[in-house]
C-alpha cells in the first residue's frame, strides 16, 4: 500500500483531490450523516446485514429472506458504504467489504479489505466515504460510488495520515474541507478544520470526550462532547454547553439534512452503571442551543436504539419493547409504536442487544433474546414482517 509521505505532525499543503491507491489485501474473519443518492445506485431494493458471534447475514429488506451467510470474526461492526449494494465490516485487518448483492447478483463478502490499525467510524456525505482507523488516526477517503466499478479490487483512495493516534472520525464536505477529531492516548480534545490546501480554517480544543458526528440541514457538522457539542458552521466552530456541567455527555449524533435539529443520545452521570440512558438531546445547529428532554416513563435506550425517519422525527426503540416517536422541535414524544418484548441493558456494549435502522419509511428492529428481525412501517407503527433466526442478532446495517 502506498500513501503520502507527509508528517504525522500535521498536514502540511495537502490536497483533497490527490489519491493513492490502496491494493487489495487477502479478506480477515462504533454513531453519521446520510449521503446523497449514489449517482450510480446499484439497486433500489434494501439489504440488511445483521452480524451474529463468527458471521454475518444479508436479508432481503422486503422479505426478510437470508439472502447470504458468511463466516467472519467473533465479533464484527457494521456500517454502511452509502453506495447502497456494499457494507463495511470492521475485523482485525481492517475494514472489509461486503457485497450485499443486487437482484442481479448473490452477496458476496469478498476479500477486499482496506488496511487499517484498529479501524472505526465509516462516515459517508457528500459523495465521499472515509474510514478512520484508531490505530494510527488515519482517515482513507474514496468516492463513495466507485465500489461498485470496483469487482475485484479495491478503489483508488487518498490516505490522510493521523497526528496523534485515537478513538475518532473524520468528514469531507462538498467543498473538500476536511473536519477531523483531536485527540491522543490519553483522551479527545475537539475538532479540527482543514481546506483543500490543508491550510487550518478552525480549531477548537474545548470538547472533552470528543465522539460522533452528523451533518445536519445546509451542512453543518456536529460533534458530541462530554459538556455539551461542537457545531462547525460556514467557517466557524461554536461550542455549545450542555444543561447538566461538569458532565453531560452526548456520544452519538443522529441527523436528517433537511432539518436543522439534532438528537442525540444523552448521559448525565459519568458514574452511572450499565448502558442504559434515560433522557435524549437536541441540539439546535441553526441556533447553537442544546435541550434535553427525559424519556417516558419506564422508557430507556442504548447507542444502538436511536433513528431518525419520516417527518425529520426521531425514532427510539426503548426498553419497554416499543419505538417510541419524538417530535424534535416540539421536544415531545407523540406516540409509542409497540414491537418487542421488554428487554434490558447489556452488560458490555458489544454484547447483542435490540437495535434499530431505518430505511425510507420502514424500521429494521433487532430483537436478540428471540433471534428475530423485525420490519416496522413507522408511518402507522404495524410490524409489517418478522423473521426467526438461527444465529443471535447483534450489529446491523443497511444498504438504502
Amino acid at each position: 500500500m502506498r500513501s503520502f509521505s507527509l508528517p504525522r505532525a500535521g498536514l502540511v499543503a495537502l490536497a483533497i483531490g490527490a489519491t493513492v491507491t490502496l491494493s487489495a489485501c487477502a479478506g480477515g474473519t462504533g454513531p453519521g450523516s446520510a449521503a446523497p443518492a449514489s449517482s450510480a445506485p446499484a439497486d433500489a431494493a434494501t439489504r440488511v446485514a445483521v452480524s451474529y458471534a463468527g458471521g454475518i447475514l444479508v436479508l432481503d429488506g422486503d422479505s426478510l429472506e437470508t439472502l447470504g451467510d458468511f463466516s467472519s470474526e467473533e465479533f464484527t461492526r457494521l456500517n454502511s458504504a452509502g453506495d447502497g449494494q456494499h457494507v463495511m465490516v470492521t475485523t482485525s485487518k481492517g475494514f472489509q467489504v461486503l457485497d450485499a448483492g443486487t437482484s442481479a447478483s448473490e452477496p458476496e463478502l469478498t476479500d477486499l479489505v482496506f488496511p487499517a490499525s484498529k479501524p472505526g467510524h465509516v462516515v459517508t456525505h457528500g459523495g465521499k466515504t472515509v474510514l478512520y482507523a484508531d490505530g494510527t488516526s488515519d482517515s482513507t477517503i474514496f468516492d463513495t460510488d466507485a465500489l461498485l466499478a470496483s469487482t475485484d479490487s479495491l478503489p483508488e483512495a487518498q490516505t490522510i495520515p493521523g497526528v496523534e493516534a485515537h478513538h475518532g472520525v473524520s468528514i469531507v464536505l462538498e467543498d473538500g474541507s476536511f473536519v477531523t477529531t483531536v485527540g491522543n492516548a490519553n483522551g479527545r480534545t475537539g475538532i479540527v478544520v482543514k481546506d483543500p490546501s490543508g491550510a487550518t480554517v478552525a480549531e477548537n480544543a474545548t470538547c472533552p470526550g470528543v465522539h460522533g458526528e452528523g451533518t445536519a440541514q445546509n451542512e453543518v457538522v456536529v460533534f458530541g462532547c462530554e459538556n455539551g457539542a461542537l457545531v462547525y458552521d460556514k467557517g466557524e466552530i461554536t461550542k455549545i454547553d450542555a444543561p447538566d456541567q461538569p458532565y453531560g455527555r452526548s456520544g452519538n449524533m443522529f441527523v436528517s439534512e433537511t432539518s436543522p435539529l439534532v438528537l442525540g443520545d444523552y448521559k448525565d452521570d459519568r458514574d452511572a452503571e450499565g448502558y442504559l440512558l434515560h433522557r435524549v438531546s437536541v441540539v439546535d445547529t441553526a441556533a447553537k442551543t442544546q435541550t434535553i428532554v427525559d424519556m417516558p416513563a419506564g422508557a430507556e435506550y442504548t447507542f444502538r436504539d436511536l433513528a431518525r425517519g419520516p417527518g425529520d422525527l426521531g425514532y427510539i426503540l426503548a426498553s419497554d419493547g416499543s419505538i417510541h416517536v419524538f417530535d424534535l422541535e416540539k421536544g415531545v414524544f407523540t406516540d409509542a409504536f409497540p414491537v418487542i418484548d421488554a428487554w434490558e441493558g447489556p452488560a458490555e456494549w458489544q454484547d447483542a442487544h435490540p437495535a434499530i435502522k431505518v430505511s425510507g419509511d420502514i424500521a429494521y428492529v433487532t430483537e436478540p433474546a428471540k433471534n428475530a428481525v423485525h420490519a416496522v412501517d413507522l408511518t402507522t407503527g404495524e410490524v409489517v414482517r418478522s423473521v426467526t433466526l438461527e444465529q443471535t442478532p447483534n450489529e446491523i446495517a443497511l444498504t438504502n
